[in-house]
Order: structure tokens, then sequence, then C-alpha cells
């Protein structure tokens, strides 16, 4: 079994694996956003973010490593 290499189109380019996590990390600062004008306490943000950032970094990095993507054909 092969690994992808970069340069043999196998794993994903940044702007692709940014453009699919965006929404997901919008989402989560949209609900921090949300949580503090409804008169949450601000420190709550700032327990809420990292979550949010590690999950969002942590698919980025799946989806640029080639990690998450469509295989299409099975072997046997």
């Amino acid at each position: 079994m092969d690994v992808p290499t970069p340069t043999d189109g196998g794993s994903g380019s940044r702007k692709q694996a940014g453009l699919a996590i965006l929404p997901f990390l919008l989402l989560g600062i949209a609900d921090i956003v949300l949580l503090l004008k409804w008169g949450l306490n601000p420190l709550w943000g700032f327990v809420i973010f990292p979550p949010i950032l590690f999950i969002s970094v942590l698919g980025w990095i799946g989806f640029k490593s080639g990690f998450i993507r469509s295989q299409g054909t099975v072997e046997e």
C-alpha cells in the first residue's frame, strides 16, 4: 500500500482543508458570541474556545494530509 506524497495529488491542499473546516469553526465562534450576548460570564468564552479550536485544527490536519477523503475503490 503506497502512502500518498504531496506531489502525487493524494493529499489535499491547505486551501481545500481550510474551506472544509471553516463552517465548523465559524459555527463554534458564533456559538461563543451568542452565549456571551446572552449575558454569560466572559470567562466561559475562554473555556469554550480552546476545544473548538483544537477540533478544528485536528480536522484541518486530517483533510490536508489526505486522511479524510473518498477512496472510491475497494482493494481485494
